[in-house]
């Protein structure tokens, strides 16, 4: 799945010219995922009930959509319910010794992959990565979880679910609406309907929202709302607008899925920016490419970013930290045995 996925990104949502060659690829996807989606559904395979709730936040299409906001958001709404929450994720990026891994504090980046990380640092929740995800989940049910919840997962259909959150990306929304490797989609625009809640991530274009008005969807927006920014050395906190203060001109870097986003909030929070340099999702950080963009000006970067730059970071490099801001509230109507 991911090779596929990679084929999408490195082709830039796949040049028109590709497209002929690479439909049949698609065609051979979508045979293969709606033959697994039957396995499961007469039974051949059977989905893995656990003991406790487990909430699955994913998404149809590939690339950054907004996931890793919605974890932490449900985190704190179950927390602040006097309950253990427990994380699971793939841990893509990261290649550990054995699988399931259990994060700490010295876990790094190259174990269990970016997002992981950058969750179990901001939240301290019990978090365990590795491809099978059942196994993952009874991992953290075992040390006490009273709800798990799947940081993507959404194909993982072996682990079974009871409540699924599809987040969509409310500017690039489903790209040309092809099965990878022609176009972005995991599964097609169907699977939308057997979401408990669709997500939209920021303000949607026309063209979701045409697919949302035909697919008779009533969907929940999500806003991405800044929190503070930190200091990647000191972990000094300050507000955005004190920091545009204090920092009157940055050089910022984003290696998410859709770096102009980062871009265009920091403009917006009124940060002046100098240069800016894009990289690929999950990309790892080298020292000496980030040497001359953090040499004088401060350096502003993503969080996820900024738990692979801590190695080597410099006085002046910090990171923004975000938060989802949900409308309407979400009703998870779920209770723990």
């Amino acid at each position: 799945m991911r090779l596929i996925e990679q084929v999408w990104f490195n082709e830039h949502q796949a040049k028109y010219w590709l497209l002929p060659l690479l439909w049949p690829f698609s065609l051979l996807f979508c045979f293969i995922s709606a033959l697994r989606r039957a396995f499961y559904r007469i039974g051949i395979f059977k989905p893995i009930a656990l003991d406790k709730p487990v909430i699955v936040v994913g998404n149809i299409s590939v690339g950054g959509n907004g996931k890793t906001p919605m974890v932490l958001w449900l985190i704190n709404h179950y927390q602040q319910l006097g309950l253990k929450v427990g994380v699971i994720s793939r841990g893509y990026g990261g290649k550990a010794e054995a699988y399931p891994l259990l994060l700490d504090e010295n876990t790094s980046t190259a174990q269990a992959g970016d997002e992981a990380v950058m969750i179990y640092q901001r939240t301290q929740v019990a978090l365990a990565v590795g491809s099978d995800r059942v196994a993952s989940a009874k991992l953290l049910i075992a040390k006490g979880c009273d709800i798990i919840i799947s940081d993507d997962g959404l194909q993982h259909y072996r682990l079974a679910r009871d409540i699924e959150l599809i987040i969509i990306d409310g500017q690039r929304g489903f790209g040309n609406q092809y099965l990878l490797p022609a176009g972005p989609l995991r599964e097609g625009l169907w699977r939308l309907n057997q979401a408990d809640h669709v997500i939209i991530n920021g303000e949607s274009s026309p063209c979701v929202q045409r697919i949302l008005t035909t697919q008779a969807i009533n969907a929940t927006t999500m806003q991405l709302k800044v929190s503070y920014v930190c200091n990647l050395k000191t972990n000094e906190k300050l507000t955005v607008q004190d920091f545009a203060k204090q920092y009157a001109q940055v050089n910022a870097i984003a290696g998410i899925g859709a770096p102009q986003r980062f871009f265009d909030t920091l403009t917006a929070q009124q940060i002046t920016l100098v240069q800016t340099k894009s990289f690929n999702d999950h990309h790892c950080y080298q020292a000496k490419e980030l040497a001359l963009l953090g040499d004088k000006l401060p350096l502003l970067m993503t969080e996820k970013d900024a738990v692979k730059c801590r190695g080597f970071a410099q006085d002046h490099w910090w990171y923004l930290a975000v938060d989802a801001k949900i409308t309407p509230e979400l009703k998870l109507n779920i209770k723990p045995d």
